[in-house]
């Protein structure tokens, strides 16, 4: 490859960032590297459909006798089918190409296939994963592009930890790596996850008002000795003492509203109304409040009290301090589609039900009734289609993927 010029000047102007000038130089060309090279200016231009075709005839084109060049077209092509959000990609492919690659000693393939698979497991949600894949990854060997996107990765997983001060520190490495690669798209996909961090992540509610936090204040917030009823991961936190209640919703409707009550009482018809979703009560309707009521008091032992009052119910810590509820900054019934939909991506109903764990049904579903309200719009038919949101305006979604992970 290196003995053409033509391809030479095509990959150096690929590797600035500069599809059009390679395209000038092999958009009539049906060798092999020429078609690799087109492939990868289609992706930079965002014509993935186009991009993914290509690289694979470049595959097939090199064939088995250049397995090198023919396992760097599968990463490539395991990239592509990352950013169309195609998480079904049979990521088998690509780790056979990775064992090609490592077999011929190309460390920086080998490195760069290892962050294509963690990249996925971070939009799948599998953390615990993806933070245990990158122990073996060593950013050095990468080019400033995918170091930059390595660095990404970590923040992304930081944030989602709720560990900014990891996630600011890899970020500050991923803007050096963005700014050496030059690259203007890479650098505006730094910028937006500096805005991530730094927008409002969630609303803090206590005795009657509220007042929006970004991530770094929340976490603060998690840390602190303040009894904190967490609504965007189901649970009760102090300090480091955390009670999951995401699998007993009513359990958790009833601690939502004696906290957002907090010190005063709550009603009794109010939580049956909050927790039951009834407007009307009688005596089975308090009969069994009083039995979630104890199953709540129980739940709830190492942290609160749960005491009876002339009117209703009032929640007591344990411990001085204070009571507040931690809410999504936008509280949206179908909340998990749109935080994935927000990263700016087109996403198949497929893809999100596989990151969300969930039916592609259920998925539906909840498409048909955000793009009923104008909140997303579909692209293409059939299997073609693809969905897109704006994201929400000055809010990060982070804590609305937070919830989806195991254990959250």
């Amino acid at each position: 490859m290196a003995s053409d010029p033509l391809i030479s000047v095509a990959a150096r102007a690929l590797a600035a960032g500069d599809p059009v000038a390679a395209l000038n130089r092999v958009s009539l060309r049906d060798d092999a590297p020429a078609l690799a090279l087109r492939g990868i200016a289609m992706a930079q231009l965002g014509d993935l459909d186009r991009a993914r075709a290509l690289m694979r005839r470049a595959a097939r084109v090199f064939g088995p006798r250049e397995a090198v060049a023919q396992a760097r077209c599968v990463v490539a092509e395991g990239e592509i089918a990352l950013a169309s959000r195609d998480l079904a990609w049979p990521v088998k492919r690509l780790e056979a190409a990775r064992a090609v690659l490592e077999f011929h000693g190309d460390r920086a393939n080998v490195a760069h296939a290892r962050s294509i698979e963690i990249r996925r497991l971070l939009l799948l949600g599998h953390l615990d994963e993806a933070e245990s894949r990158l122990v073996d990854l060593d950013p050095g060997c990468l080019p400033p592009p995918s170091r930059a996107a390595c660095e990404l990765v970590v923040a992304g997983i930081a944030m989602r930890r709720l560990r900014t001060k990891t996630a600011r520190a890899a970020l500050e490495r991923a803007s050096h790596a963005a700014r050496q690669a030059g690259i203007g798209a890479l650098t505006a996909e730094v910028a937006s996850a500096w805005r991530v961090l730094q927008a409002p992540a969630a609303r803090l509610i206590a005795k009657g008002e509220e007042r929006l936090l970004a991530l770094e204040e929340v976490e603060a917030l998690l840390s602190s000795d303040a009894l904190v009823v967490d609504a965007c991961r189901n649970g009760v936190n102090r300090a480091s003492l955390w009670i999951s209640l995401a699998r007993r919703p009513v359990l958790f409707a009833l601690a939502r509203q004696l906290a957002q009550a907090w010190p005063a009482d709550v009603s009794r018809e109010m939580l049956i109304a909050q927790a039951f979703g009834l407007k009307l009560t009688d005596d089975s309707h308090r009969a069994r409040l009083r039995v979630e009521v104890g199953r709540l008091r129980v739940a709830l032992r190492p942290l609160a009290e749960v005491t009876a009052t002339q009117r209703g119910f009032a929640l007591v810590p344990r411990k001085v301090g204070e009571v507040a509820v931690l809410a999504r900054p936008v509280e949206e019934p179908h909340a998990a589609v749109l935080a994935l939909l927000a990263d700016g991506q087109s996403w198949s109903s497929s893809a999100l039900a596989l990151a969300l764990d969930t039916s592609q049904r259920t998925v539906q579903r909840a498409l048909d009734t955000l793009a009923a309200s104008g909140k997303v719009q579909s692209v293409g038919r059939g299997r073609a289609c693809r969905w897109l949101a704006p994201p929400m305006p000055g809010f990060t979604t982070v804590l609305l993927l937070t919830a989806l992970l195991p254990g959250g």
